[in-house]
């Protein structure tokens, strides 16, 4: 069955001009005119993306998008007319995957549609009992999840990612530009949301987990067992 987007915006005519573009590529589509109304239809129809608006009224596409990732990892894409980075970290941080400015070429949106699409079909694939194991974490690719000494941690989606990314490429350096890449799949956002979303990994890890990533100046970010680092320094 082709994937099923939900559209919202307050103006019909943005909606209409999406819609027809996607229904162009095989999408099927679900319209929703308001934040509260596009909570409604998340739980009526169970699309497998959502394209956000950030200015509607009464509630706003983040305070929406806050609230969907209460219940729902569906993608979710914001748009909006304004071009700042403080918006877009905003948007990131409250769980958006991805975020494009108006006016957009519907061909672009398309593309980062196609993209998240096929990032989450290679998630599928992965072994559905592959886990990670460092000290008392336990990290489940399949289901998403990380546990500290078997209890469940709380990350946001984009914090789970990125510890995903760290902890199965233990002592790898990645740099901010290439956590952007693997994480959110494209470079817009400014660097400093990456340094934002490890402070809250590490406070969610606490001690001695939280050293394990280990940040080197000048490059980046790394996940390091440092169990073992301490077995090393002690012989």
């Amino acid at each position: 069955m082709n994937e099923k987007i939900l559209v919202v915006d307050d103006e019909e005519a943005i909606v209409e001009f999406i819609s027809s573009n996607l229904k162009k590529e095989d999408f099927q589509v679900v319209k929703a005119y308001s934040g509260e109304e596009a909570v409604e239809k998340i739980h009526s129809e169970d699309p497998d993306m959502v394209l956000l608006d950030v200015m509607l009224p009464e509630k706003d596409g983040f305070e929406v998008c806050k609230e969907l990732r209460e219940f729902t990892n569906v993608p979710i894409i914001m748009l909006t007319a304004r071009d700042e980075d403080m918006d877009k970290i905003i948007g990131l941080e409250v769980g958006a995957d991805d975020y494009i400015v108006k006016p957009f070429n519907p061909k672009e949106l398309v593309a980062r549609i196609k993209a998240i699409f096929r990032r989450m079909r290679s998630s599928i694939e992965l072994v559905k009992e592959q886990k990670i194991r460092v000290m008392n974490l336990i990290i489940d690719i399949f289901g998403r999840k990380a546990y500290v000494n078997g209890n469940l941690i709380d990350f946001a989606p984009k914090e789970y990612g990125l510890l995903q990314v760290l902890a199965s490429n233990r002592n790898r350096v990645y740099s901010r530009e290439e956590l952007l890449k693997e994480v959110w799949g494209y470079e817009f956002v400014d660097n400093r949301s990456i340094d934002v979303h490890i402070k809250y990994i590490r406070e969610k890890l606490g001690k001695p987990l939280s050293d394990c990533i280990q940040t080197v100046w000048g490059k980046g970010y790394k996940f390091v067992d440092v169990s073992k680092q301490t077995k090393i320094a002690d012989k």
